[in-house]
């Protein structure tokens, strides 16, 4: 099984650096949402469900500062389906590259979950994700690799291959995947069901790969990883370029055992760097900071940052954090790891910052994510120094991949 990733259709409502936020946002729209149900049902007495659809249409409070309406919603209302708020629902999620945030995983108010449920069916359960970009995506072709729940745009129009599947309401009790250990501190428990567990890739699949390289031993997680290293191959992508603009990736055999090997080992090192970013050692860039010499944790708090200017040109080596400190020495070769068709620290700079949506009014502040969830005021200051080091790894262990193929 794969899915794609999930589809809210209210991104300002369900996702949020704040935990809290998610939690009075989601409140605030479910209670309006449920009145908006107990209004229509007034209206709509004795009528049947066509004529209620017929009627939802003008009848329904629009308001975008109280609700954000889709389809699925509407037809819910017509259903007089009312919901319920459930703090458990709210987990973390990978919202666009080398950016977490919080999100509200809730069938009734996320537009389309998709097979999720399946693959991230709670808070505490343990999986990764190879997402590639959807058919057609105008970014281009992309592989990213997540530990946290993908948007559907966290690659363009993700799809998203797992390395584990959950099949629920099995006897779990004494399994190690039912233990309810605490991933996010004791305020943010993670909520664990009655599950079992089992790799994605089925027997068939490895036997396949196992009758290619007689000889070889190998598990399904040797796969899952072959495939990621594969994936990131510039020889692949250029020889099947036209084949990834429009379907689905196709993964063949690289001729010989120490290749297959070669690769799995590549896309072990390659997933340890994407999704241990937030840890990895930082690359040493010059901090200048401007004013008095000591910084006080208020002095890392970002609004938006931005690039420096040489001339009418950006300056790439550079990044003004804000008005106290500068960041400089970025070395140009970290702009050469491009993923979903940026590179990986222009995410850093469009997503470390506070905004507000238009139609809802809701703020989305980084420093949230930063105090509350890491405890560190200064992350994302330091998320600038530890993705340069990330794209810099990436693109060395890429630069070696053809020499594999």
């Amino acid at each position: 099984n794969y899915s794609a990733g999930v589809q809210t259709n209210r991104d300002a409502w369900c996702y949020n650096p704040s935990r809290t936020s998610v939690e009075a946002n989601m409140k605030r729209m479910i209670d309006f949402y449920n009145a908006e149900v107990d209004r229509f049902s007034e209206a709509t007495k004795e009528k049947d469900r066509k004529s209620r659809e017929t009627m939802a249409d003008g009848f329904i409070n629009m308001d975008p500062t109280k609700v954000s309406w889709s389809s699925s919603l509407i037809t819910r209302i017509v259903n007089l389906k009312t919901g319920e708020f459930d703090a458990k629902k709210i987990t973390r999620s990978m919202y666009r590259p080398f950016s977490k945030c919080w999100l509200y995983f809730d069938a009734m108010f996320n537009h389309r979950p998709y097979q999720m449920p399946k693959i991230f069916p709670d808070s505490a359960a343990e999986n990764r994700v190879i997402c590639v970009s959807g058919i057609g995506a105008r970014s281009g072709f992309c592989a990213f690799i997540a530990n946290a729940l993908p948007c559907l745009d966290m690659v363009e129009k993700s799809q998203c291959f797992p390395l584990y599947l959950y099949d629920e309401d099995e006897p779990a009790e004494n399994s190690p995947d039912s233990r309810m250990d605490s991933l996010f501190g004791e305020s943010h428990q993670p909520v664990a069901r009655s599950r079992t567990r089992r790799y994605a890739l089925t027997d068939e699949g490895l036997e396949h790969f196992r009758k290619a390289y007689p000889g070889i031993e190998m598990s399904k997680e040797d796969v899952f990883y072959y495939v990621y290293g594969l994936l990131h191959s510039p020889d692949y992508r250029a020889k099947y370029a036209d084949n990834l603009a429009k379907e689905l990736p196709r993964i063949p055999c690289v001729p010989g055992g120490d290749r297959f090997r070669a690769f799995c080992q590549s896309g072990r090192d390659l997933a340890e760097l994407h999704l241990n970013y937030e840890t990895v050692e930082p690359y040493p860039l010059t901090l200048t900071v401007h004013g008095e010499p000591t910084l006080t944790d208020a002095d890392y708090r970002v609004e938006k940052m931005r690039y420096g200017k040489n001339g009418k040109d950006k300056d790439l080596t550079t990044i003004h954090y804000n008005d106290r400190i500068t960041v400089s020495g970025i070395p140009l070769e970290a702009y050469e790891y491009i993923v979903n068709g940026k590179p990986a620290l222009d995410w850093v700079v469009e997503r470390q910052c506070v905004k507000t949506d238009k139609d809802s009014g809701i703020v989305s502040d980084a420093n949230d994510w930063a105090v509350d969830t890491m405890n560190n005021p200064r992350y994302p200051l330091e998320l600038v120094g530890k993705v340069v080091a990330v794209a810099l790894g990436t693109m060395k262990i890429v630069d070696g991949l053809d020499k594999k193929a």
